[in-house]
């Protein structure tokens, strides 16, 4: 494969909150690969006022941001185009979660960082562990803030390579206090909310997880690629998925908001399985468009989710939703069926009986997974 055609790299440098050193570690990485004689720019650096930050960024190539004006407001962003047309061996790219302003050219800048990766240009990039996607459930249960800049797992399984950057809490929150983070006043308000200690203990734990999973997906995929090439190794089956993955998940998709979670629950549960992930609706024909207005936008707004994870998802024709979720289930191999656990005066009757009751009963060869909504 030439060069031209190859992918890029990209590495991360995660963490579990502002301050930790994310950027900063990162910079003194670039600052490292351009004395090596390496061709790198910073692509975007947000340095949120910190003097150390904005010291380690200089000496470094800069590619001025794009500019786009939004409600009588200029905003900058990543000048993507400018990136390609500079086309530098490494690409410096603050804030991989970051949400592009209306207008710009892609919503997301990993949609940014996707682009650049295409084109043959490794990247570096930051991202705190809250931000994924999959523990969003989590993270708003512990800290009572529901981020809403996240990322799909599968973009960051992509990564070749996730560095941790840790920072004990207490140290964390001296820096909050001797300004390092954030100016006096933000730093008082963010020590009332999000930087409680507590908090910083959860998210660190999340991270320190999240990153030990990383290590053993790739070491995974190694040790596949490995035996691949050993005598007699068979690489078709080993590169397959579905001859690779014994667990098999099935997700009950609802019109009802707890879909969202179970999706959240699913995806990762097979990601730690290494599983295949089906997400599935039944309909009396197979289709939305017999439904109401709004049952249906919440319905297709929750399938298109979890499309977005790269889960496979699918409208089922059929009446009896417990007999049509458990033969698919069947056809396909399923392990494990997750359902959302509704409020008792709402679970649905099917001739008599209670769906999850009646999932349960026909699926007695199957693992059902009640999933409780989250509560802080």
């Amino acid at each position: 494969m030439s060069e031209s055609l190859r992918r890029g790299t990209l590495k991360i440098f995660l963490g579990y909150a502002a301050g930790v050193g994310k950027t900063y570690q990162m910079l003194d990485e670039a600052h490292k690969l351009k004395n090596e004689g390496v061709d790198i720019v910073l692509g975007y650096f947000e340095p949120h006022g910190r003097r150390d930050t904005i010291t380690k960024a200089e000496g470094l190539e800069v590619v001025p941001r794009r500019k786009v004006e939004y409600r009588g407001a200029v905003f900058g962003e990543t000048d993507v185009e400018a990136i390609l047309r500079r086309r530098p061996r490494v690409c410096v790219i603050d804030e991989f979660a970051h949400t592009n302003v209306p207008g710009s050219q892609r919503a997301k800048r990993w949609e940014d960082v996707q682009v650049l990766l295409e084109a043959g240009i490794n990247v570096l990039t930051t991202l705190n562990v809250q931000h994924l996607e999959s523990l969003n459930d989590q993270v708003w249960q512990f800290t009572g803030i529901r981020v809403r800049e996240t990322i799909p797992d599968w973009v960051v399984k992509q990564a070749d390579e996730v560095v941790m950057v840790d920072l004990p809490p207490q140290a964390l929150l001296n820096r909050l206090m001797r300004g390092v983070v954030y100016a006096p006043e933000k730093a008082r308000q963010a020590m009332e909310n999000f930087f409680k200690e507590s908090t910083l203990v959860a998210l660190r734990e999340l991270a320190i997880r999240q990153t030990a999973h990383e290590v053993d997906v790739r070491q995974s995929v190694q040790d596949d690629a490995e035996t691949a090439r050993l005598p007699g190794g068979d690489l078709d089956s080993l590169s397959s998925p579905r001859a690779r993955a014994s667990d098999r998940i099935l997700i009950l998709v609802t019109e009802d908001p707890s879909s969202a979670a179970l999706i959240r629950r699913g995806r990762r549960v097979a990601d730690y399985l290494k599983a295949e992930c089906f997400a599935v609706c039944v309909l009396g024909d197979g289709s939305l468009r017999q439904i109401p207005a709004g049952q249906r936008e919440a319905v297709e707004k929750h399938m298109t989710f979890a499309r977005n994870l790269h889960i496979e998802a699918r409208l089922l024709q059929g009446e009896d939703v417990a007999r049509t979720l458990v033969d698919f289930a069947r056809l396909h191999k399923v392990t494990q069926i997750f359902l959302a656990r509704p409020q008792q005066k709402e679970w649905p009757m099917v001739f008599g009986r209670g769906l999850v009751e009646r999932v349960v009963r026909l699926a007695h060869d199957i693992q059902v997974t009640i999933v409780a909504e989250r509560r802080r």
